[in-house]
C-alpha cells in the first residue's frame, strides 16, 4: 500500500511546533514535500533560528511520520530561513539589515542593556547573525558589556566596520570618544550621531539588528520610530509601580507611530539570597505580566535580580557566554526564540519584490 501527499500531510498536521505551537502545516514549514511509494522526504523551514532545537524538531517530526502504515525511508531537512518583514508605513528595510528589534524602557535602570545584550547574544547562539547598535549616545555601555575595545577601522573614509566579539556586530559612539568624557550635545546632534552610527556602519548581512535605546521618550526614540526602519520593539521593566508608569509610556509611543510590541521583559522580578537562597520579591509581583493583559501584548519572560547577571556584564562576558546552560542564559534564550518567532510571524517585507517606476518628462 503507498502513501499518498495527503496522507503525509494528515499526519504532519498534528505534530506541533514547539516555539510557534502551531501544526507545521498550518504554519506553512513544510516545504518541498515527496511521496516516492512508501519513501517520505521533506524540508522544515523555521522563520527563527533554531540551532539548538533542530535536532529535536527534526526528530519529533520523523517519530510522527513512522506512524504511517507502511512507511519506508524518512528523509526530514530542518533549517532556519529568516526573511525581512514589514516595518512603518513611508519606510523600507534596509539592504543588509532584515530586521530591527528596538529594546526600550521607560527609565533608565531596570536592566535594558543587559537585556539587550543577552538577547543579542542568544540570537547569535542560535545561528542567527545578530549586530548590536548602542543607541544611547548620553551612557554607551554596549562596549563595556561586550568586552570590546578599539577603534573602528574605515576602508573608504565615509563608513566604518563594525567591531565583533562572541559572534555579534556592533557599533557605539563608545568606540569614538574616551570613556571619560561626557556627552554634552543638544537633542539635533544626538539624532544626527545615531543616524550615522546605523547608516554609516558597514552591516555584514545581519538577520537581526538589536537597538539598545536610551531610557525615555525623547529625541532619539522619535527619531527611530520616524526615520529607522523598525520591525518591532521589546519593552523592558521592573515589576515596581514607578517602572510600569514610564514603561507604558514607552509602549504608547511606539504604538503611535506605528511599531508593533513583540513582548515585554520584566526584569528583577525575584530576588534570591546567594546565602541562604531565600526568594524575596523587591519590587513587587506581576506589574509586567498585568501590564501585558491591559495592552494585549506578550509577556516574554521574567528575569531574577541575581548578583551574577551584573557581575558578568561588568566583566565584558555577558550570562549568556559566561554561563550558556545556567538557569539564566536559558529564561534569556527562551525570550530571545519567542522574540524571534514574534518577527516571523510579521508580514513578510515585499518592497524588493516590487519594480521600481521612475517617472521622466521629456
Amino acid at each position: 500500500m503507498s502513501i499518498t501527499v495527503e496522507d503525509v500531510k494528515a499526519a504532519l498536521s498534528k505534530i506541533v511546533d514547539p516555539n510557534t505551537t502551531k501544526d507545521f502545516v498550518s504554519g506553512k514549514s513544510v516545504k518541498n514535500l515527496k511521496v516516492d511509494g512508501s519513501d517520505i522526504s521533506l524540508d522544515i523551514e523555521l522563520g527563527y533560528p533554531a540551532k539548538s532545537q533542530i535536532d529535536a524538531i527534526r526528530s519529533s517530526v520523523i517519530a510522527g511520520l513512522k506512524t504511517l502504515p507502511g512507511v519506508g525511508n524518512i528523509s526530514v531537512s530542518v533549517f532556519s530561513k529568516i526573511l525581512a518583514h514589514t516595518v512603518q508605513r513611508g519606510l523600507k528595510p534596509m539592504v543588509n539589515v532584515k530586521n530591527i528589534i528596538a529594546v526600550a524602557s521607560g527609565k533608565g535602570g531596570v536592566g535594558k542593556s543587559t537585556t539587550a545584550v543577552n538577547l543579542a547574544l542568544a540570537l547569535a547562539a542560535e545561528g542567527a547573525s545578530v549586530g548590536l547598535l548602542d543607541a544611547d549616545i548620553y551612557g554607551p555601555s554596549q562596549p563595556m558589556m561586550l568586552g570590546v575595545k578599539g577603534r573602528p577601522e574605515t576602508k573608504d573614509g565615509k563608513s566604518m566596520e563594525p567591531l565583533e566579539n562572541y559572534g555579534v556586530q556592533v557599533s557605539s559612539i563608545g568606540f569614538l570618544i574616551d570613556p571619560d568624557e561626557p556627552m554634552v550635545w543638544r537633542g539635533p546632534m544626538v539624532t544626527q550621531a545615531l543616524q550615522q552610527l546605523l547608516e554609516q556602519t558597514n552591516w555584514r548581512d545581519l538577520d537581526y539588528l538589536i537597538v539598545d535605546m536610551p531610557p525615555g521618550t525623547g529625541d532619539i526614540q522619535l527619531t527611530l520610530s520616524q526615520k529607522v526602519p523598525v520591525t518591532g520593539a521589546v519593552i523592558v521593566t521592573t515589576p515596581q509601580d514607578i517602572a510600569l508608569l514610564d514603561a507604558r509610556k514607552g509602549l504608547k509611543m511606539f504604538e503611535k507611530v506605528g511599531i508593533p510590541i513583540l513582548g515585554i521583559v520584566e526584569n528583577m522580578s525575584v530576588h534570591i539570597c546567594t546565602n541562604c537562597g531565600h526568594a524575596e520579591e523587591i519590587f513587587g509581583h506581576g506589574g509586567g505580566e498585568k501590564m501585558c493583559q491591559d495592552f494585549n501584548v506578550d509577556f516574554l519572560g521574567a528575569l531574577p535580580l541575581t548578583m551574577a547577571i551584573r557581575e558578568q556584564a561588568d566583566a565584558g562576558k555577558p550570562t549568556v557566554v559566561a554561563d550558556p546552560d545556567g538557569q539564566v542564559a536559558a529564561i534569556y534564550k527562551a525570550i530571545a526564540r519567542k522574540v524571534a518567532v514574534q518577527v516571523a510571524e510579521k508580514a513578510k517585507d515585499m518592497t524588493s519584490k516590487f519594480p521600481t517606476i521612475v517617472v521622466k518628462n521629456d
